[in-house]
């Protein structure tokens, strides 16, 4: 993981590491002494809202995807399942760009209606009466 590079939402965005900020605190859980003492829960910020990553219009979509977690024009992420700060540092990056990418995504596109053609339309009509003429010649003969 290249930590200088910053964090890679998509293919295209990508975090910089000067715009996050992590803090580091005891986690709870199992691990004793270790887990008293040590500073191996991870919590990462980024203040979207000054990002030179990203344009208007995404701040605003961002802004509203994330919306109680985006606690004005920033995000944060903690993550202090392990007992290994590397690795809780690595989780809450993916954390934090699994939930931008996320936050991101464009609403899909309102379904515009469509009618069928005035010959497919005609069609329909012409097989459903070829249908109910196959149907009625099953029936009965009439009495002469």
């Amino acid at each position: 993981m290249a930590e200088s590079s910053g964090v890679e939402v998509t293919p295209r965005l990508t975090i910089p590491e000067d715009e996050l900020t992590e803090t580091f605190q005891t986690s709870g859980g199992p691990g004793g002494q270790h887990a008293n003492r040590s500073s191996t829960g991870v919590a990462l910020s980024w203040i979207y809202a000054e990002s030179s990553v990203l344009t208007e219009s995404e701040k605003t979509r961002l802004a509203a995807g994330l919306g109680s977690r985006g606690d004005n024009g920033a995000v944060r992420v903690v993550a202090d399942k392990s007992r290994s700060q590397w690795r809780n540092r690595s989780l809450a990056r993916a954390r934090l760009a699994e939930l931008v990418a996320e936050a991101l995504k464009r609403p899909p596109a309102r379904r515009r209606r469509t009618k069928p053609s005035r010959s497919a339309q005609q069609r329909r009509i012409d097989e459903k009466k070829k249908r109910a003429q196959t149907k009625r010649l099953r029936g009965r003969p009439e009495p002469e």
